[in-house]
Order: C-alpha cells, then structure tokens, then sequence
C-alpha cells in the first residue's frame, strides 16, 4: 500500500466519477464550472443547466412601466383630441386604449415584481442543489458525488426540473420540461435503510 497519499499536507482530493459512463478528469466538472465556461452558452449547455428562471430586473420594469405609460398617454391624447374636434370615435378608442394600456401595464409590471420575489424565495434552496452537482461531458449527464440529494445519473432537462421544482419555480417550467420525468429513486432512512416518503 503507498503511503504518498498520507504524507504531507493531506490527502488528494478525490476525482468525480460520472455513474452513467465512469468518465472523470476534465470531462466531469462541477455544474458552476460547466455554466461558467463560455463554449456552454453558445452550445445551449448553460441554459439547459441554468439554476433558476430568469427574472426582469427592477431596471426592465421600470423601462417597462415608461414604455407603457408614453402608450397610454398617446391613447389619451388620441381621446383629448376626440373631444376637442367633436369626434366621438376617437374619443371613445383613444379612451379604451389608454385604460387597456394602462391596465396592461400595471399588471405586467406586477407579474415581473411577483417572478422577482419568487427566485429570491428559492435562490438558497437552488443553490443548495445546484452547487454540488457535476456535469459528464461524455455522456451529457448530470449527477451528485455522493449520491445526494440524488442517487444516480440525470439529464440536463431532468436535472433541471429537479433543481427548479425542489426550490420552488415549478410554474416556471416550461410545457416541453413539465413533460420529462425523472426516474424512480428509492428514498433511504438513517444508515441506508428504505425510508418512508
């Protein structure tokens, strides 16, 4: 047996195999680290792997609550002009267009603060599981190490709806995704012993 590993600083640290193929060195890298590399955003890789549903920031809200106001301000204008000429067609669509605009507005401006506060619920949870994850470039799957929080290789979508699911974005699982399923796991109890769900 060779003592190199137990002399000096510490041991090695221990290389990640992928469970579908067996592959590790530079083929399996932790999922931040696949995210990170700029080859993985124009494959799709880091979409595919992404840790939460984009939001739009306060910044795009604001904009888009301007955009929708210069709108609603020309349907007004268009009624005010309406009522100035003794034209009842305008007054009565730029009204109806104002209030719509207007209305629309509010309420996507509500819908991008609602999906802020989601992500922002979920970020520590998604975190959590996201992190520890390697991607296989081998064989494009996804696992844990250690086998948990999942015992076995997914794909990128499956690792994905688990990621997002588990951390609260399930609405935001696109119809496609909402499709795939995950496989079966047994779930286990202290010292590896079958659980109960």
């Amino acid at each position: 047996m060779s003592t190199e590993k137990s002399e000096g600083s510490g041991a090695a640290p221990v290389e990640a195999v992928c469970p579908g193929c067996g592959a590790s060195g530079p083929s399996v890298r932790t999922v931040p680290d696949a995210c990170a590399d700029p080859r993985s955003s124009r494959s799709g890789l880091s979409d595919r792997l992404a840790k939460a549903p984009g939001a739009q920031s306060k910044s795009d809200s604001v904009m888009h609550f301007l955009e929708g106001m210069v709108l609603a301000g020309i349907g007004a204008g268009l009624a005010h002009s309406g009522v100035q000429n003794d034209k009842p067609l305008y007054t009565v669509g730029g009204t109806v267009l104002a209030v719509l605009l207007f209305v629309g507005t509010v309420l996507v401006v509500r819908g991008e603060s609602r999906d802020r506060t989601l992500v922002a619920a979920g970020r520590e949870r998604a975190d959590r599981l996201w992190r520890p994850a390697h991607h296989c470039a081998s064989c494009e799957s996804v696992f844990y190490p250690t086998g948990s929080p999942w015992p076995g290789p997914l794909t990128a979508d499956q690792f994905r709806k688990y990621v997002w699911t588990e951390a609260g974005y399930h609405k935001h699982i696109e119809e496609r995704l909402r499709k795939v399923e995950l496989p079966p796991r047994t779930p286990t109890g202290p010292e590896g012993a079958p659980g109960h769900a």
